[in-house]
């Protein structure tokens, strides 16, 4: 646990450091600074996208993902628990952009390779390299982000310490059905979704991409089914 530790007072600290320096920085520049992060974000979708190898598993993890999201309203519970941090912190009724801040925060820090490799990596070997890297990452990104939406992004710490340390624990029991493909395929699943986080960033779209999380974990069952079938026709 110490890597998901040191990755939540990284995103911690620098998102204190973006909230002070926010004030200094005109609105036009906040714009041009998010899409700018919305395009870096498509980029870094893009790279982990490709380290998946099979498309069709790719297009039935997305879609019963999606099913099994959309049943489980994952976006709305996610996005309520938000608005009522909202609610404390600015008072009812008021749109403070907390709640946007604290779902985009959250999606990017727990969406990426570096996050499921990483907090397998530290659950099963102890082997924290790659949050210690992904800390230094998220401790920029928490400082952009937190200048440009606000306090939401600190929040959003709590999610990814929850996120990362279930991940990290839960890894010695998932561990053999956790196959260097079945991790190729999660972490292109998760790419996809950053993608669509980045998308959503530059105001190309708005979709709902909590909705799309359970897909992240649908190739642990989808791949081995795949290669059975696959098999089994020859």
């Amino acid at each position: 646990m110490l890597g998901v530790i040191v990755n939540t007072a990284a995103v911690i600290a620098g998102s204190i450091i973006g909230l002070i320096i926010r004030k200094g920085i005109p609105q036009k520049w906040t714009d041009m600074i998010m899409k700018a992060l919305g395009i870096c974000t498509m980029y870094i979708g893009i790279d982990s996208a490709l380290d998946g190898e099979n498309t069709l598993v790719l297009i039935f993890s997305m879609v019963i993902g999606a099913v099994i999201g959309i049943a489980l309203d994952i976006d709305g519970h996610f996005n309520g628990l938000a608005k009522r941090i909202e609610n404390r912190v600015s008072g009812k009724g008021k749109n403070s952009g907390i709640a946007e801040g604290f779902v985009t925060a959250s999606l990017l820090w727990c969406t990426g390779a570096m996050t499921i490799v990483g907090s397998l990596q530290a659950g099963l070997s102890g082997d924290n390299e790659l949050l210690f890297a992904k800390s230094c990452l998220d401790f920029t990104s928490s400082m952009i982000l937190a200048a440009t939406m606000g306090i939401g992004v600190l929040f959003a710490s709590a999610f990814l310490f929850i996120f990362q340390g279930a991940i990290a624990l839960s890894a010695g029991f998932a561990a053999p059905f956790l196959s260097d493909p079945v991790i190729a395929e999660m972490t292109c699943s998760g790419g996809i979704l950053i993608v669509a986080l980045g998308l959503n960033l530059v105001g190309a779209t708005e979709l709902k991409i909590m909705n799309y999380i359970p897909a992240i974990f649908m190739p642990i069952v989808i791949l081995p089914v795949y290669n059975l079938i696959a098999g089994a026709l020859g």
